[in-house]
């Protein structure tokens, strides 16, 4: 039987919401995801932090859901997840989708991203969906690719 893999996470809250998930939350659906150790700080942002770094580290000028940045070539895997609450809560409401699932959804899609995953042509997106969607159904939660509105 293969061992579960180490996670380091620290969490940090830099913004408000209406629901935030807990550090546990966060943990359960980082732990999901992982297929190898992890040492990651995921923080939690407010729009204009969220919009900074996306315009510093990819030069666009707005915020997005969930920024992930990898360090290449550690032991154990390292890198950063920025989570940004008010895209997260307006995608929710826009989307038809429970808050509290579609945040375990952007954990476990930068927790993907982080390993590698990635949706640049329809081949990766298709792959990188479907465990998307498997993982969110091990959680008990719906299928994150279907609009409900």
């Amino acid at each position: 039987m293969s061992q579960p893999h180490k996670l380091s996470l620290s969490v940090q809250y830099a913004s408000g919401g209406k629901q935030l998930p807990t550090r546990q939350q966060f943990r359960r659906w980082v732990k999901a995801a992982l297929q190898q150790d992890l040492q990651c700080t995921l923080r939690v942002v407010d729009e204009s932090e969220g919009r900074q770094l996306n315009r510093d580290y990819r030069g666009k000028d707005y915020a997005t859901n969930v920024l992930t940045f990898v360090y290449a070539d550690t032991v154990p895997l390292s890198g950063d997840i920025v989570i940004c609450v008010p895209v997260v809560e307006r995608e929710s409401r826009e989307q038809g989708k429970e808050l509290l699932a579609h945040f375990a959804h952007m954990t476990l899609h930068s927790v993907l991203h982080l390993q590698g995953y990635d949706h640049e042509n329809e081949a990766e997106a298709g792959r990188m969906e479907a465990l998307e969607t498997a993982l969110m159904a091990k959680l008990g939660y719906p299928a994150p690719y279907v609009v409900n509105n």
